[in-house]
């Protein structure tokens, strides 16, 4: 190691605040440090010179892959030309007015309008806030709760981390506030009784959910979240039937859909939107991290033309909307949306991550579905997971104390391969690049089926 590797390491270490990190055992030297230093395609390299292939796009977000010298070009082009003005009171940029208009383009038909921020979090923050708006202009002031699903990830904020679903994002700090509420998740490898079919589960789960909608009262219930496909709760698709159960239910009680489509918009499942891929009609659609490829940050909220229709009555009654950050619709992170967009295009990666995304998951469940360790393969277009159990016939999961998830991860990272351990469970995750090819494809499955016989025989 140089000895500018280690001045950064020991920087690192006593003033570089991570998250989800563990705070005391980082600042004391006892986790192992990584700077990364360059990209390209599906590859990462770190100050030391490895090279590995990053089979999780940073955080499912760098969609067209690394080093992709058209967003940077059009990036310095705005930067040079505007580096910021605001959007307050209809001042905009050629950039944000024309990635405005590439999203509604691609996204479902019945949507209207884009509102930008910077991350997903915020992103959810203004649909909780716009919810409540709309229901107030149209003089239902009760009607304000939001339901989430346990498992569900909806950002890290006090608001967003409250729909979130997942212990790690609530525990120690008063999470979750009112007036969030939580239903079953649609986890068909986890559930209790083992004989439902699909379509049985999903009939539950939207019992469920008409069960808390009655208790709560309907006329207090605002909107349902959820993501096309949970992600960071275990990357689990729906299960038969399960979006148009609970889009039954919704429509019975009023109840607005907001789409969280921070991971799947843009192309991941092998549609433009995860919407399009399970037929739902959401009032509202988060978008982030394949919005810019996460080349810079930038994240918004589509509105639909119904809920639009609502929103301009609203400021007719009540002025403009008191609702801003300083930061929207940035026009150097705008730059790079369109840029990112029209490579998308230009690439075919939608279809890309259709097409190697089903030749992915074939060869993961070749490669893995017969291991006695080894409980599900799952997955759709390029997001998939392996959920790794200490015996597969009574479905009896590993003790958390052994780390399985944690192990695999790192045995997969010696051979040069970047999957996720993901939270709540020994589950391995993949959201590669949609740029990835079936020869890069066929190396992380056989990174991943090594490292499976190296842990666990």
């Amino acid at each position: 190691m140089s000895d500018r590797d280690n001045q950064l390491n020991a920087w690192d270490r006593d003033h570089f605040f991570h998250p989800s990190t563990h705070m005391g055992a980082h600042s004391r030297g006892e986790t192992p440090i990584r700077t990364i230093a360059g990209g390209e395609g599906v590859y990462i390299t770190d100050t030391n010179g490895k090279r590995s292939l990053d089979a999780f796009a940073g955080l499912y977000c760098v969609n067209v892959g690394y080093g992709r010298q058209e967003i940077a070009e059009a990036i310095a082009e705005q930067a040079r030309n505007l580096a910021y003005y605001h959007a307050y009171v209809g001042h905009g940029t050629e950039a944000s007015v024309t990635l405005a208009r590439m999203i509604v383009e691609r996204a479902p038909k019945h949507m209207s309008r884009v509102y930008f921020g910077l991350s997903g979090s915020d992103a959810n923050e203004t649909n909780i806030k716009l919810v409540w708006y709309y229901n107030n202009t149209l003089g239902r002031p009760e009607k304000k709760k939001i339901i989430s699903r346990w498992r569900g990830y909806h950002g890290s904020g006090v608001m967003t981390g409250s729909m979130t679903g997942l212990e790690a994002f609530q525990k120690a700090f008063d999470l979750p506030r009112a007036p969030i509420l939580h239903t079953e998740a649609p986890y068909y490898f986890r559930r209790e009784d083992r004989s439902m079919s699909e379509e049985q589960f999903s009939a539950h789960c939207a019992a469920k959910l008409e069960d808390l909608i009655l208790a709560e009262g309907p006329d207090t219930v605002a909107a349902f979240i959820g993501e096309p496909i949970l992600g960071t709760g275990g990357i689990v698709p729906p299960p038969k039937g399960y979006w148009a159960a609970i889009q039954a239910v919704l429509k019975k009680y009023d109840i607005l859909l907001i789409a969280d489509e921070v991971v799947t918009g843009f192309g991941r499942l092998g549609t433009m939107f995860g919407s399009d891929h399970y037929g739902m009609e959401p009032d509202l659609i988060t978008i982030a991290k394949g919005l810019t490829s996460a080349y810079l940050p930038l994240s918004g909220s589509i509105v639909s033309q119904r809920m639009w229709d609502v929103l301009v009555q609203g400021s007719d009654a009540m002025g403009p909307i008191g609702h801003g950050w300083t930061y929207s619709a940035h026009p150097v992170c705008a730059a790079a949306g369109v840029a990112n967009l029209k490579l998308i295009d230009q690439l075919d990666l939608v279809t890309n991550a259709r097409e190697t995304g089903a030749y992915f998951q074939a060869a993961l469940r070749d490669a893995l579905a017969h291991h006695r360790n080894v409980g599900e393969v799952r997955g759709e277009g390029l997001m998939a997971a392996v959920e790794l159990v200490e015996d597969r016939d009574d479905r009896r999961f590993f003790d958390a104390g052994r780390k399985v998830g944690p192990q695999i991860y790192a045995a997969m990272a010696e051979k040069g391969v970047l999957s996720r351990a993901m939270p709540q469970g020994d589950i391995l995750g993949f959201a590669p690049p949609l740029c990835l090819t079936r020869a890069e494809a066929d190396i992380i499955v056989s990174a991943m089926a090594g490292a499976v016989k190296s842990v666990l025989g």
